[in-house]
């Protein structure tokens, strides 16, 4: 069996570690989704990754394959950071609701309550756009995106504001689903204002903190003894990989926690995270988010609209299987590849750099995949669709 970092004992996940600092064998590893998964590396696809599948008191599996860096050649292993990307958003989100949970707010405000510049904004039309904290957290707000000087330059989440309502919005909101980083940097920002905290500091005190989440951060420079999964994109014109390097807003002390997709992670640290939501709101005995605030996750609140990442034909035109609600995508119902084994209300996302994370409370699992492969639809990815499918094979059907 694979050495593996952080023993975990029942619901006393990753309480205890071996004097060595490496997990005990007793932490449950299924072969058969190493082996899946190495056959990418063995391809050439990934360097390496790491894999995990969770109910909401136990682990069911944890496992890594190949390399961390392609340059270091060194292991791959269960503790590795990961670029998380949009895999952000839900945490942004849950946020949101344990700030409605405590009555701050409720999603169904005006984001101009909280935000005053929001006040003036207009929609194509010329009618006051309204805009809805659920608008701008389920990519229907039409909000327009940080221009490119503003986004590099920005040290706070109010630094984005001016930029977002500089001019009306792209379309009128609510007739249309469009991916928006800036709606959820705004979601992101109501936090600040309604809780006092910055942002970073919200998410260290009310959920990474509790939960145990270490490795949890928008800051990788700023932790020790962290090794970081190196990313890798496909050279069009070698068909090598060739090392990538993150834009220049990520990952730096001096730039904006962006509640969008700027969070690093480890498997582990968001198994934790996802077991608080399969257990509905509840991680360990303790209570994080009411059961109500969860509804949130899985209740599509873009009506009939197409959403999602699998609406062009190539994808399978997916757009109807697929809803969103507050900062989640949601399985409105199952489709062969990647949402095969999803059952519907299933939720999740996954990152920009190949990072995955889907949630099905029905058959109390959730799925954890995290490698560093940018330039590829990762939703649609086959890597993604193949360890889903083994993972329900051995450890759920």
């Amino acid at each position: 069996m694979k050495t593996i970092y952080f023993l975990i004992i029942s619901v006393l996940f990753f309480a205890c570690t071996s004097t060595s600092g490496k997990i005990n064998d007793s932490v449950p590893n299924v072969k058969a989704i190493d082996d899946v998964m190495q056959a990418f590396v063995d391809s050439g696809y990934i360097p390496g990754a790491v894999t995990m599948v969770v109910s909401k008191d136990k682990i069911l599996h944890l496992g890594s394959v190949g390399v961390g860096d392609y340059e270091t050649k060194s292991p791959m292993e269960p503790d590795h950071l990961f670029w998380i990307a949009s895999m952000t958003k839900p945490i942004t989100a849950v946020a949101l609701l344990m700030l409605q949970d405590e009555g701050k707010l409720s999603v169904n405000d005006p984001v101009s309550k909280y935000i005053s510049e929001f006040g003036g904004l207009k929609t194509p039309s010329g009618k006051d756009a309204n805009l809805t904290i659920t608008q701008v957290m389920n990519h229907t707000s039409g909000l327009r995106e940080a221009d490119a000087q503003t986004a590099a330059s920005a040290k706070e989440l109010a630094d984005l504001i001016p930029s977002y309502v500089s001019g009306p919005t792209q379309f009128e909101p609510g007739s249309k689903w469009s991916y928006s980083q800036s709606g959820i940097n705004t979601g992101a920002r109501i936090v600040e204002v309604v809780s006092g905290l910055r942002f970073d500091q919200f998410l260290q005190e009310r959920i990474f903190n509790p939960l145990e989440m270490k490795n949890t951060t928008f800051y990788p420079t700023l932790l020790s003894n962290v090794n970081r999964a190196a990313g890798y994109i496909k050279n069009s014109d070698t068909g090598n990989l060739d090392k990538a390097e993150l834009a220049s807003i990520f990952g730096k002390p001096e730039s904006a926690p962006l509640g969008n997709g700027g969070l690093f992670s480890t498997a582990p640290d968001y198994a934790r995270f996802a077991q608080m939501l399969l257990g509905k709101g509840i991680y360990n005995g303790k209570r994080y988010l009411s059961e109500d605030a969860v509804t949130h996750l899985f209740t599509v609140t873009t009506g009939d609209l197409d959403c999602g990442f699998l609406q062009e034909p190539q994808y399978g035109s997916r757009g109807k299987n697929y809803g969103w609600g507050i900062g989640t995508c949601i399985v409105r119902a199952s489709h062969p590849g990647v949402a095969a084994v999803l059952s519907p209300g299933s939720f999740g996302h996954g990152g920009a750099w190949g990072t995955q994370a889907w949630i099905d409370t029905v058959n109390d699992v959730a799925y954890i995949m995290m490698l560093q492969r940018p330039g590829v639809n990762s939703d649609a990815s086959n890597i993604r669709a193949e360890f889903q499918q083994k993972a329900f094979d051995e450890l759920v059907r």
